[in-house]
């Protein structure tokens, strides 16, 4: 299971070059350049990486892209010669590119290795205590290292209503949501998709930690794309989204918190073989000034971005380098193509 693997289903974009495909019989392809040139910002070229090939890899949905084309503009900044390998489909093939060095960089999620890769059904709802059981985990079980994590950002589930909703309910947090369930039932409509209604850390979960049962003749199962304009549109009162999706904004959805912390920490790190970052440490410096950049909000602003204004990953990614002051124009470019 994957419950990050579906995300772009309705926003797939054709101007997206998709150099990770699956090879049928031969692995995935070698990868391909850089798609947009930078300078050095306040990344600096790192001699000990000057023309060492990194090849970065990311998943196939939109704040994957994003991120892998950071990866990628932050490391040729610092002098490597960098192979895109972005849009692998799938989260596992992505891992299992990780761990057979056909990639070499992956930003990853704390949860989805906890859970995913690693078959743990019980979360660590501490951030850091998440972080310290994956990152010893995943180094002694499977030779993956993890370095320049963000607890700033944290790509978990969530529900969201929309603004009607929110006034008319005066909701704002799940906490409330057995009140809500017992007083007004006809306003406790869900939508949810196929994984999330099912799963420990889904919906069965959320009733168990929150002390209700949802009607399920009110839960709608729709795909992860379409639940956000269902909640917008008042289809169902209360849906299932991710935390970072631009969606979110662009639709005026209002997240409610989840009080008791009950879903897994999604916190984002850069994973690597552990063997390649004994060799180059320097990887970590290169990265840890961009994730301290890195929010839940300026991924938000950056999806949205892609998934409703229709633009490139690869433009918006190096447009936040640049006004971070990460990275730096070549000479007399303009910063859109």
């Amino acid at each position: 299971m994957n419950r990050k693997m579906s995300r772009r289903d309705a926003f797939k974009l054709a101007s997206v070059a998709v150099t990770g495909v699956l090879l049928t019989g031969c692995g995935l392809s070698s990868g391909g350049s850089v798609p947009l040139a930078v300078a050095p910002g306040t990344i600096r070229p790192v001699p000990e990486l000057q023309g060492v090939t990194i090849t970065v890899g990311s998943k196939d949905f939109t704040e994957q892209l994003v991120l892998g084309y950071i990866a990628e503009f932050a490391l040729s900044a610092a002098g490597a010669d960098v192979r895109d390998l972005t849009s692998i489909v799938g989260s596992a093939s992505a891992r299992k590119a990780l761990e057979s060095s056909q990639i070499d960089i992956l930003w990853d999620y704390t949860g989805s290795s906890w859970i995913s890769y690693n078959g743990n059904t019980d979360p660590i709802p501490d951030a850091r205590a998440q972080y310290e059981a994956v990152k010893k985990l995943d180094l002694e079980r499977n030779g993956v290292a993890w370095t320049a994590i963000t607890y700033n950002v944290d790509n978990t589930y969530a529900f969201a209503v929309n603004q009607d909703a929110a006034q008319r309910l005066g909701v704002e947090k799940l906490s409330e949501l057995p009140k809500i369930i017992a007083e007004k039932p006809d306003e406790a409509s869900f939508c949810v998709d196929t994984e999330f209604a099912s799963r420990n850390d889904g919906m069965p979960g959320v009733e168990k930690e929150y002390g209700f049962t949802a009607d399920r003749s009110k839960m709608k199962v729709l795909t992860e794309g379409s639940i956000y304009q269902a909640t917008q549109n008042g289809t169902c009162t209360f849906g299932e989204v991710f935390t970072t999706d631009g969606r979110i904004q662009a639709l005026n959805l209002k997240v409610l918190a989840d009080d008791r912390q009950f879903f897994p920490r999604y916190n984002l790190g850069i994973t690597t073989r552990d063997e390649l970052l004994q060799r180059y440490p320097q990887i970590t410096s290169v990265f840890e000034p961009v994730s301290e950049k890195l929010t839940n909000a300026e991924l938000l602003k950056m999806n949205a971005q892609v998934d409703v204004n229709g633009r490139d990953p690869a433009d918006v990614a190096r447009e936040w380098m640049v006004q971070q002051g990460l990275v730096k124009l070549p000479g007399g470019e303009a910063a859109g193509r």
